[in-house]
């Protein structure tokens, strides 16, 4: 039989990503169980995986700003025999051609001179709007299609759905609550009027889904409140900036959405065009016309 080169070459990167992704998981999962040094590691490590690659183990530490010796404990804590065995899975990423980290796009902007300090407005403006552009691109990039139909799928069967965003979340969370409703869904805002919110979660069934989302630093009655919709049963979905995010243990589907560390820099953006496309999915999944869910959205007051 003959063989197809590229369809080979096709499965090799998926396989080598595969790993990659594999790992990433490894890590979010053991980070509880992880010394505060070893954290510092696996922060870095998720947010900086080409430094991970191609750094020699003193070169990565310096980084990291750790003893060397840390990061081999921090290869063994995953399991590797040491930092080469874990570092051929960060270089598999490289071969496997994926796109550059969202931390290491930024340090190239940061290169070319695109953030540069300055007083003037409109230099300003071009600041949030090339950060603005690159979290875009990356979050096309990077969200898997099984990850956006999962979660369609449980917005879809839920009779009723939880939007949990508090503090500087809400405005993400207040917009999808109103496309779903301008869209004929029943969707409940979380916004802690009234000291209620513990009185959704009990309102909360198994037949309904959570949509979480927050971002550093996190809000603690979002932390609080996910993990106790999770004990109840309720599928949750997570939006939020790392794998190592208090709200994504338990949750069924999460989509990350890196930012920048600086706060002054923090954009909605990318997380505003995902909750939207996952409204206006919802609507396409159901078969309804899209043109009579976007008339409804058109002739409401802004």
């Amino acid at each position: 039989m003959r063989k197809h080169p590229k369809r080979s070459g096709m499965q090799t990167k998926s396989a080598q990503l595969s790993a990659y992704d594999s790992l990433r998981e490894g890590i979010a999962q053991r980070y509880p169980l992880l010394s505060d040094r070893l954290r510092v590691i696996a922060e870095f490590a998720l947010e900086h995986p080409t430094d991970m690659a191609l750094g020699t183990v003193a070169e990565v530490a310096a980084r990291a700003k750790v003893q060397p010796s840390a990061i081999v404990r921090f290869a063994h804590a995953l399991g590797f025999g040491g930092f080469t065995e874990l570092q051929q899975v960060f270089r598999s990423r490289l071969v496997a051609g994926a796109v550059p980290s969202y931390r290491e796009r930024i340090d190239g902007l940061r290169r070319d001179g695109s953030f540069q300090d300055s007083s003037n407005p409109h230099e300003l403006l071009a600041r949030f709007a090339s950060e603005g552009t690159v979290s875009l691109e990356n979050l096309q990039e990077s969200v898997r299609d099984a990850d956006l139909k999962r979660a369609i799928g449980l917005m879809g069967q839920a009779h009723a759905i939880y939007v949990l965003g508090l503090g500087g979340s809400f405005p993400v969370a207040a917009h999808l609550t109103y496309v779903l409703r301008r869209l004929g869904r029943r969707a409940i805002l979380l916004d802690g009027l009234g000291n209620v919110l513990v009185d959704h979660v009990l309102t909360a069934t198994r037949r309904d889904v959570v949509i979480a989302v927050s971002f550093r630093p996190y809000n603690p009655e979002t932390v609080q409140l996910v993990p106790e919709f999770h004990a109840r049963g309720v599928p949750i979905i997570a939006v939020t900036d790392s794998l190592l995010s208090p709200i994504v243990h338990g949750a069924d589907v999460v989509f990350e959405i890196p930012d920048m560390p600086e706060a002054v820099l923090r954009t909605m953006v990318a997380p505003m065009c995902l909750v939207q496309s996952l409204a206006v999915g919802l609507t396409i999944k159901a078969n309804e016309p899209l043109t009579s869910g976007a008339t409804r959205l058109a002739s409401s007051p802004r």
